[in-house]
């Protein structure tokens, strides 16, 4: 099938680069000259593994290319997938303008009946909007609506798209859903469920799997603060919960709170959608408060470290990005917590091994380094803010030695209590104890 994707951030080029590969002949669009250049030339702007050999292997066949042509795009292709940014306004609501500029485009372009799919993370009733955008713009031919919501974990994208848990098709019509499906074909063949349903259902499945994963962290960061106040070990709390079937393991490790480019703005926008139509949402507005709060608490737990004596004291932070295998800083932890240490007079020295050129974009007043090391250099305090693999296996001597003091605050539990103690170790972690009794028993 002829397809276009409008929009070559995340989703849209990890989308167009799937598609592609799955047989379909996809053009990317987007409004950005230098990125589409860049695009052209084998450079991906955003760190995912695996997405340049994707990109790479199915621009070099011929299925997969690149253009600022909008018209030509829409005109060319049977199926249209919008995928531009839904960026949260400061009242927490998703900021429609991209997706009603590109329905506007599609519905002066249309020369044909047009499949059209919205990837990107919209409010219920987006379809409905689209459609009547297409219907009242366009050039008289039909468009049938389908909302098509993308699961994509950063770090892990590209194996989610080619093997998802599911495919979600909400569409107008059954001739829309049949043409999904031809789309996403190779998938049948891996025994992929579909989840075939109308377009509002679509369009909440996606908040409301957010919304519960983002809820499920937030209950286990509750939970370690009760542990340390109890002397429980979170760790041990999460694995006995997680056994039982009907809850899992999966997000429930205890940490700084959750970030990124969906949690943040998809919990907002559920918030809000609920809020407007007339309904207190408590379990998503109290999500709100509390991973907010949960950054605050961090903050005091490396205040705690420097026995309160902030001013002047300088603090390594090893990871930026909101989690490993990505370049993203878009609500980052480390952002409030980076933030509030200079409001107390700290000197900060951070090393990420892919966010730091994010990083500076933000903040213009910190000390970048080469390294775990480097950074750990002269420092009072290191902090474990993200956990890279390259962090799991430090040579910890060398860290005692180029620290001050040695002393440790591991917001993502990496490290094991007992151990960091016996390497002479003043350690700090999230809901945990020193499990040495635990551990010779």
């Amino acid at each position: 099938m002829d397809i276009a994707v409008i929009g070559t951030g995340y989703v849209g080029l990890v989308t167009g680069a799937g598609l592609s590969d799955f047989g379909n002949d996809v053009i990317c669009v987007d409004v950005d000259v230098k990125k589409i250049e860049a695009l052209k030339n084998g450079i991906i702007p955003i760190y995912e593994p695996g997405l340049d050999t994707l990109v790479s292997k199915n621009v070099s066949e011929g299925r997969l290319r690149f253009t600022t042509d909008l018209s030509e795009a829409i005109r060319a292709a049977r199926a249209i997938f919008i995928a531009v940014g839904t960026p949260p306004k400061p009242d927490g609501s998703a900021d429609l303008r991209y997706v009603e500029e590109v329905a506007h485009s599609i519905a002066q372009h249309m020369n044909g009946p047009k499949l059209v799919i919205t990837k990107s993370t919209v409010p219920i009733g987006t379809g409905h909007m689209i459609e009547q955008i297409i219907e009242s713009h366009g050039t008289g031919h039909k468009a049938s609506i389908v909302s098509n919501p993308e699961f994509l974990r950063e770090g892990s994208a590209i194996e989610d798209f080619m093997r998802p848990d599911r495919v979600v098709i909400g569409a107008s019509s059954d001739e829309a859903a049949e043409l999904m499906k031809e789309v996403y074909a190779p998938l049948h063949s891996l025994e992929i469920p579909f989840v075939v349903t109308n377009v509002e259902s679509s369009e909440l499945i996606k908040y409301a799997a957010n919304g519960f994963l983002a809820t499920k962290i937030t209950f286990i960061n509750e939970i370690a603060a009760l542990c340390e106040k109890v002397g429980a070990n979170v760790h041990d709390v999460a694995i006995g919960m997680g056994l039982d079937t009907r809850i899992g393991p999966k997000f429930l490790q205890a940490g700084p709170g959750f970030g990124g480019s969906c949690f943040p703005k998809d919990t907002s926008a559920l918030a809000d959608i609920a809020r407007r139509h007339d309904y207190d949402f408590q379990i998503m507005e109290a999500v709100l408060r509390v991973n907010d709060a949960v950054k605050l608490r961090m903050i005091d737990k490396i205040v705690a470290a420097l026995d309160g004596e902030v001013e002047g004291k300088t603090v390594a932070m090893l990871g930026l990005a909101f989690k490993p295998e990505t370049d993203d800083m878009r609500d980052s932890p480390t952002i409030p917590i980076i933030q509030g240490l200079q409001k107390r007079g700290a000197t900060l020295r951070v090393y990420d091994p892919q966010a730091m050129d994010n990083a500076k974009k933000i903040f213009n007043d910190i000390v970048y380094c080469e390294d775990a090391y480097a950074t750990a250099d002269g420092a009072d305090l290191l902090v474990l803010a993200t956990e890279w693999n390259e962090f799991r296996a430090l040579n910890f001597e060398r860290i005692r030695k180029a620290l001050r003091q040695p002393s440790i605050v591991d917001l993502r539990n990496v490290y094991e209590p007992f151990r960091m103690a016996g390497l002479g170790f003043k350690y700090t972690s999230v809901g945990r104890v020193d499990d040495r009794r635990k551990r010779t028993r």
